[in-house]
């Protein structure tokens, strides 16, 4: 089968808003905005085969994961052994429903939701390349929207390596055994992040539906040109619509026009109410620990000490960056960023790049606070010795996931493209930069 190609198209930054033409891309290759250095698009080698083979192979690990033991625990002669399902379970007969249910999201559900959508729409796409048609049905459609609004809550990497602490933060006071689900999550693990890095949306709607073009549309227009509105799903170019209820022409997703005051408003409310939980997540217990019939609460901070007295300096690290300074840094960067936002007046190219780094920083490092909670997880599920030794969740579990929770969704209401002010000029002589994949 001939290598399928992304043809020359018009498409619009989602960062920056500056309307680029794609060019003709080949296996290894990736266009970026020649403007702020996005990607708009990239095509691996072999498109159609290697997601579909990954795709299989990561449903294939998930289901050996969820069947066998996970792991064991054992100290003087009493023993517990876990499956993957049973940490959610644990949580939630601990009157901890909601964080179960994010376990259980985010870990299992979810991912087999992606995956499972990634071989049916990449099927799809072989059978009409096979036949010469590109046209699908709107469910097909509404999959291909699913699937990427997906794609960001997807935490199977974050929650190995919250096993992994946990592992070494209970090695020294019990045997702990790695069950055989153990190894085949940590292939599924691998596999999911190799399956997501392979998907690209505007590769794959291309398969699907031809991008529609808009007279009065030209290579150098931005969101400031009032000519169009980019559709963040299918980055098609869109007329300006005539009210809230207009979809795109392509994919029928909803349109979101250039309103910076009422993205900031978004994003503005999610951060405060952030911050707020981010006070009694740090205050209260996020764990209760019960050795000998006696129970001891113990804070975020306070559990950081804890391993570092214990010589444990690699992990008190590791949860120190996660737990504290990720999720406060984070939250300063957004203050930050978005009272930059509000000011008014011009903004050069080297400013805009510089805030627009640290956006991207703040979403990539936002979802591995995370790590914590499945920490609290694993160890709730595992350690269960009746008064012998025995740990619970805290109160300020819950908190702290909120906190990751409305941090990200603060990120994603977002728009960067407030960045790029008006008054800037817009080079049509901007050409596409190329690059290949490593």
């Amino acid at each position: 089968m001939s290598e399928q190609l992304i043809p020359k198209v018009l498409v619009g930054c989602e960062e920056c808003g500056l309307v680029t033409e794609l060019p003709v891309l080949t296996g290894g290759q990736k266009a970026s905005c020649p403007r702020c250095g996005h990607t708009l698009a990239k095509h691996i080698s072999q498109p159609l085969q290697r997601p579909l083979s990954y795709g299989a192979a990561c449903l294939i690990m998930l289901v050996l994961s969820i069947s066998f033991p996970f792991m064991s625990f054992s100290v003087q002669g009493i023993s517990q052994e876990i499956t993957l399902l049973h940490a959610a379970e644990m949580l939630s007969s601990f009157k901890n429903s909601l964080l179960a249910a994010l376990l259980l999201l985010t870990v299992v559900i979810l991912p087999a939701i992606y995956i499972s959508i990634v071989l049916y729409l990449y099927w799809t796409a072989r059978q009409l390349s096979l036949s010469g048609q590109q046209a699908v049905s709107q469910f097909k459609k509404r999959l291909c929207r699913g699937m990427f609004a997906i794609e960001p809550w997807l935490m199977v990497d974050v929650f190995l390596i919250g096993v992994l602490v946990s592992l070494i933060k209970i090695a020294s006071l019990a045997d702990v055994g790695l069950g055989m689900s153990f190894w085949a999550f940590c292939l599924y693990t691998m596999l999911v992040v190799k399956c997501v890095s392979m998907v690209d949306r505007t590769w794959l709607w291309l398969q699907f539906v031809p991008m529609l073009s808009l007279p009065g549309i030209k290579p150098g227009d931005n969101h400031h040109s009032a000519n169009h509105v980019s559709c963040h799903i299918c980055a098609q170019l869109n007329p300006i619509p005539t009210d809230s209820r207009t979809r795109c022409l392509r994919c029928h997703g909803t349109l979101h026009p250039y309103h910076p005051q009422q993205s900031l408003q978004r994003s503005w409310a999610l951060l405060i109410a952030a911050l707020v939980f981010f006070v009694p997540a740090n205050l209260y217990p996020m764990m209760f620990t019960v050795s000998l019939g006696n129970s001891e609460g113990s804070t975020i901070l306070e559990g950081v000490v804890l391993l570092w007295q214990l010589g444990s300096y690699p992990i008190a690290a590791v949860i120190f960056l996660a737990s504290i300074v990720i999720p406060l840094a984070k939250i300063f960067a957004l203050f930050w960023l978005y009272i930059n936002a509000q000011r008014v007046g011009a903004m050069d190219e080297r400013q805009a790049i510089q805030r627009l780094r640290l956006y991207r920083m703040t979403e990539l490092i936002g979802r591995w606070s995370m790590i914590d909670i499945f920490v609290v997880a694993i160890l709730v599920a595992l350690v269960q010795l009746q008064n012998l030794m025995a740990i619970f969740p805290g109160p300020a579990a819950l908190s702290f996931a909120c906190v990751v929770i409305l941090t990200m969704l603060s990120a994603m209401m977002f728009d960067p493209r407030i960045f790029w002010t008006e008054s800037e000029p817009s080079d049509s002589s901007m050409i596409e930069s190329i690059q290949h994949e490593k």
